[in-house]
């Protein structure tokens, strides 16, 4: 070493120096401890939660491991039959055997009478209409009425199945678009039925069963006079085509309406001067091909209690029975289909349209009413509808009282596009009513007349049944002088409204 070198060595600046790679050597030698311990404790984290991931994962598996094997347990099927089934489940959604669906009727529109103002009208608006005296209702119609139906329809593995239904409707005669004052919103239907059940067996092997509110399943109509040929409604339950022979299916049901507030005799013990009292319908419905058969008893009890201003009581018990014919051709003479029947009450059942209705007939009311309409193509292109509707009754409401009327209606309809028709209306009621003076009313005689014709638009013409429509009319009404002197409360009893009278309008009617 030199001499040189050893004072290097010595000088204070190479001591400095050195101090300071030393002081730097050990502080990088310090961080790269601490940098190691920080990964090594990321390590330790990352490691516990895979850890406790793994844990999760085998818990999860284990679990779908025992509700599988309970479930194959349960079913005693294997895995591959469950997934069948389940693939079932979703191809009866597909074709609506289960789950959600929603149906609809509804029309809407303007009715305006020559003066340019909303006018009367309807298919019940002359006086045998408060007999159930329908006229045609084409361009007839001044108001909005709506009928909303929820279905749910469920499939249980057995081969059960269930269906749940609730009908909303509502009607008004304004044309406003905030109706909420004059509504009559309404739960119309709300019941349960099951059919295909195992347990089900012989003349039950394919019966339906049903509790609820609801419309009778099959109640039948003359839409163009929005009639019912029948309509049995209420609160109960029943049961469904049990097949009792190879021909003959039958159904069975008890239905309750309610007739409430009604003037009695004398005082009640609450010192009230109404009482109330429930209905009961019990019907027996049968079928021996296209041939039907119906008969019904009806009970009141205490109904007779009734306050009546004449000399008979109110009935408290009544039997309505109705004969029609559903024929699948145009009464033997063409394509189509046609509808008849005869109705005949006593009692409660003088009522023969809405069995079991009215509280105020008497024990000796009786009545007969008759109804049929047809429909067919007379020619490619041209489609008719003809109908007719009538009825006798007798001591209705007072001894000696008299209501017969009856209508001839003819719906014809020329389709001159897929999207456009022509359609024509004419309809005619003559009617004798002898009120006794019931309700304040007049005897009258006389006839009335309608004639329409309506440019209608629709999506797809052919056949009376393709809905929806939009139709521009006008129709023409008249009838004798006299029968504006039935009643003050009636459309014939309007001010202005005496006969020769014109209406126009547009209209919607859809249903699905």
């Amino acid at each position: 070493m030199t001499f040189a070198t050893q004072r290097l060595r010595k000088s204070p600046l190479v001591l400095a120096v050195a101090a300071a790679a030393m002081t730097a050597s050990s502080l990088a030698s310090a961080q790269a401890d601490s940098d190691i311990e920080a990964r090594l404790a990321e390590l330790e984290q990352r490691i516990v939660a895979a850890e406790q991931r793994a844990a999760a994962a085998e818990r999860r598996a284990e679990k779908a491991e025992r509700e599988m094997a309970r479930e194959q347990a349960d079913d005693s099927r294997p895995v591959g039959q469950d997934i069948a089934s389940r693939l079932a489940k979703v191809e009866r959604h597909a074709n609506g055997e289960e789950g959600f669906s929603f149906n609809a009727y509804a029309r809407s529109g303007l009715l305006i009478g020559e003066d340019g103002k909303s006018t009367e009208g309807g298919p019940y608006l002359t006086p045998a209409g408060s007999q159930g005296g329908a006229v045609g209702r084409l361009g007839n119609e001044p108001d909005t009425y709506a009928e909303a139906i929820l279905n749910y329809k469920m499939r249980f593995d057995n081969g059960a199945k269930a269906k749940y239904t609730t009908m909303i409707a509502d009607g008004v005669t304004t044309s406003n678009d905030w109706t909420a004052g004059e509504s009559s919103l309404n739960v119309r239907q709300v019941y349960a039925e099951f059919s295909d059940l195992p347990s089900f067996t012989g003349a039950f092997e394919d019966a339906k069963i049903w509790a609820g509110k609801r419309f009778d399943r099959d109640n039948f109509d003359i839409h163009w006079l929005d009639s019912d040929f029948i309509f049995l409604a209420g609160t109960g339950g029943g049961i469904y085509d049990m097949q009792l022979a190879d021909n003959w299916t039958s159904n069975l049901s008890v239905y309750g309406r309610s007739f409430t507030d009604f003037p009695v005799d004398s005082m009640s013990p609450a010192g009230e001067e109404t009482d109330s009292t429930d209905s009961l319908i019990l019907t027996s419905n049968n079928y021996f091909g296209n041939w039907q058969w119906m008969v019904s008893g009806i009970n009141a009890t205490d109904n007779d209690e009734r306050s009546t201003s004449s000399s008979l009581d109110a009935a408290d018990n009544g039997v309505h029975t109705m004969v029609a014919y559903h024929g699948d051709d145009f009464f033997g003479l063409n394509d189509g289909n046609f509808k008849a029947a005869v109705m005949h009450g006593q009692g409660l059942g003088a009522a023969t349209k809405t069995i079991g209705s009215n509280g105020n007939l008497t024990e000796d009311a009786t009545a007969t009413r008759l109804g049929l309409y047809g429909t067919t193509y007379l020619a490619p292109g041209w489609r008719v509808a003809p109908a007719i509707l009538a009825e006798t009754s007798e001591d209705r409401y007072v001894e000696g009282d008299q209501y017969d009327w009856a209508t001839f209606n003819v719906r014809l309809a020329h389709e001159l596009t897929e999207n456009f028709e022509m359609q024509y209306e004419g309809s005619y009621q003559w009617m004798d009513i002898s009120p006794e003076g019931y309700g304040g009313n007049n005897a009258v005689e006389g006839d009335y007349t309608k004639l329409t014709i309506a440019p209608t638009f629709k999506p797809e013409v052919g056949g009376f049944w393709k809905r929806p429509e939009i139709r521009l009319f006008a129709s023409w009404s008249d009838w004798d002088e006299a029968l504006n002197d039935y009643s003050a409360d009636d459309a014939f009893g309007s001010a202005g409204f005496t006969g020769d009278e014109w209406a126009f309008g547009v209209q919607s009617e859809i249903w699905f």
